[in-house]
């Protein structure tokens, strides 16, 4: 199992000083995620200030973008980082596509499907110079010169993975991607009883080895270096599992527990903007199964435990910060990579 990273919020000017940081600790990849800011560019910054660390997108919005965008973004970082790039996309949610992005929905599982067959299309163009051809349901791309191709580079195979949280998801990462980002919205109950098998559905359709699939999650954690600190962080978990566990889309991670009528309430006082009580709904029992808790030098091997043949690459629900706990992140990187 990697020990992981995520950077949201880490300011661009900072980037460079982050990945390394990292890199330096000991770490396997580290994470960029789309949500105020674009997600491209802090990877294009760390490729710029590293050497060995991988360098993923968690997750870039795919269908904000044209798969011909996508595919440049993606190209560039892959040859600045010598071949260190994982292209992680996601769909996002039709409200946000149609009245954030004012983009097409529809059919979002068969979408992204189309958009990585599509990806690997142009990259193939790119590198070989043959006619790009691609004709799908949602996408054509069929027009290519050579004063638009970027050329061919060292490493042309770039890792893609897709999030979900649903089953359809999952089976098209079992399909056509090389992994699949697991919500950090989830327990690995959750991912045993749904996951895995829809990315083995899909795997086997496509006459693929569901074991070449690799998948990646981000895990609520709560630590602390006393019990003040710890129930103060376990608090934070309760209220951001509520939030999540109040969003519809996500109630198949409940329903692996038999705890989808708490969802539905939880929907129901997030309808009423009741926010202030919706974390009382959410019991010890299901904070254990959704976020690990552990003493600080105790969290790398509780991750071991917690994930070891189930997930590949884990990085925190947390910020990091160079400078701030480097003993727990040092500790973390060896204990649980």
């Amino acid at each position: 199992m990697d020990a992981n990273l995520g950077v949201e919020g880490t300011p661009l000017r900072e980037m460079q000083r982050t990945a390394a940081a990292a890199e330096e600790l000991g770490f396997s990849g580290l994470w960029s995620t789309e949500t105020k800011h674009d997600g491209f560019l802090p990877l294009a910054l760390a490729a710029s200030g590293t050497e060995r660390i991988e360098l993923g997108s968690a997750v870039a919005i795919a269908f904000s973008r044209s798969p011909m965008v996508t595919a440049q973004l993606a190209w560039d970082i892959q040859a600045l980082s010598e071949g260190r790039l994982i292209l992680g996309l996601g769909t996002q949610v039709k409200a946000h596509v149609e009245k954030r992005f004012s983009m097409p929905w529809g059919r979002p599982a068969a979408r992204m499907r189309e958009y990585v067959l599509a990806l690997r299309a142009i990259w193939h163009t790119f590198q070989t110079g043959d006619e790009l051809d691609f004709r799908g349901e949602f996408y054509h791309h069929t027009l290519m010169t050579p004063f638009f191709n970027p050329g061919p580079i060292e490493h042309p195979e770039i890792p893609v993975y897709i999030a979900g949280v649903n089953t359809r998801l999952a089976r098209v990462a079992g399909e056509v991607c090389d992994g699949f980002h697991v919500h950090p919205f989830h327990s690995p109950e959750y991912v045993r009883k749904v996951v895995l098998p829809a990315i083995s559905e899909g795997a086997r359709a496509a006459g693929r080895d569901p074991r070449e699939i690799k998948l990646a999650t981000s895990a609520f954690v709560i630590t602390g270096r006393d019990e003040e600190e710890r129930s103060r962080r376990r608090e934070e978990m309760r209220s951001q599992i509520a939030f999540y566990a109040s969003t519809p889309t996500y109630r198949t991670v409940l329903e692996a527990h038999g705890w989808q009528e708490v969802g539905e309430e939880l929907s129901k006082l997030a309808r009423r903007k009741r926010w202030e009580e919706m974390p009382r709904l959410v019991t010890d029992e299901m904070l254990a199964a959704f976020a690990l808790e552990a003493a600080p030098d105790e969290v790398g091997p509780a991750l071991r435990e917690r994930y070891e043949g189930l997930i590949d690459r884990v990085a925190l629900y947390a910020p990091f910060v160079p400078g701030e706990r480097d003993d727990f992140w040092r500790r973390l990187a060896g204990s649980a990579g």
